[in-house]
């Protein structure tokens, strides 16, 4: 069965064709394609933010921007349950994701590969559709993949509430995918929510006084730059500490382990663009932050 992902179409993005390719395209550019054949151009694998496009967008442009479209056949989507609680991971039961300018086919034969390990549940359809951290992607998918329709699969993955050693073993089920040099992983993931109404105000009052949006910033920086170093259990002990409310924090930690557990290449790990919804000076303000980074073969 197909599924139409038009549950936040029109609201968290443009349900017009015409407006969503101009946006994209828009936000690509003034990117610089994010570094187009730069450095960074070519990656394995990105992270990007998953918020409503008005937010998010042009941070995303940072980490779709250094993707080769043309060497990727297979394409990976790992996003956080945001709607119900997943004690592990879950896959997508439907043939086809529907975008208002394009349809991405799902990759039944490797969906079915992996259920077969009994280590993924399956969605409703109601649990897909409502999901936003998969479907702020396709859209973008979407564009990169534009004109190379019937030559490329999407698989998404759906990851709950696991621990570090469980991030190893799906890691574990998913690394004959990483290593596949035709296979690009597209990790979901905004960074701090901050605020009441998350439930989250770490403020460093002492070092950054009323610049609260500085002192998420910081935090934002640590994390950062344990993903950078590749630092699994580093990461895992930030989470702990600082208790960041980084919403992807597992599915980062999946990446994690699939760098440490590649033979076929090293890699390194560079975040390309920052950004937050809006700058918090007081108790009663609230944002959320965005960050894209890209995964390359190391140099």
């Amino acid at each position: 069965m197909a599924c139409r992902c038009a549950s936040h179409a029109g609201s968290w993005y443009t349900d017009q064709p015409g407006t969503l390719h101009g946006q994209l395209g828009n936000w690509l550019r003034n990117a610089g394609d994010g570094g187009a054949k730069g450095p960074q151009y070519g990656a394995k694998a990105i992270i990007a933010p998953h918020a409503g496009y008005s937010y998010s967008g042009p941070t995303a442009a940072w980490a779709y921007g250094n993707v080769d479209a043309s060497r990727y056949n297979r394409i990976f989507i790992l996003g956080p349950s945001h709607h119900y609680y997943l004690p592990g991971c879950a896959l997508s039961r439907c043939d086809v994701y529907e975008t208002p300018i394009g349809a991405l086919p799902v990759d039944r034969k490797v969906c079915e590969e992996l259920a077969k390990t009994g280590a993924f549940d399956v969605m409703t359809k109601t649990q897909d559709e409502e999901e936003h951290s998969i479907e702020m992607h396709l859209p973008y998918v979407a564009k990169l993949m534009d004109g190379r329709q019937g030559s490329f699969t999407v698989v998404p993955v759906l990851v709950g509430s696991i621990d570090i050693e469980e991030e190893k073993a799906y890691a574990g089920i998913l690394q004959p995918y990483f290593d596949d040099p035709n296979t690009l992983f597209i990790i979901s993931s905004d960074f701090c929510h901050w605020g009441r109404r998350f439930s989250f105000q770490y403020h460093d009052e002492q070092t950054f006084g009323g610049d609260i949006y500085k002192s998420i910033e910081w935090l934002d920086h640590q994390g950062m730059a344990l993903i950078e170093q590749q630092d699994a259990k580093g990461f895992n002990e930030y989470l702990k500490r600082y208790k960041n409310t980084i919403c992807g924090r597992h599915p980062i930690g999946v990446l994690l382990q699939l760098l440490d557990g590649s033979s076929a290449c090293k890699y390194s790990v560079k975040f390309t663009k920052y950004a937050q919804s809006s700058q918090c000076r007081t108790g009663s303000d609230s944002s959320v932050s965005y960050a894209s980074a890209c995964v390359n073969e190391a140099q």
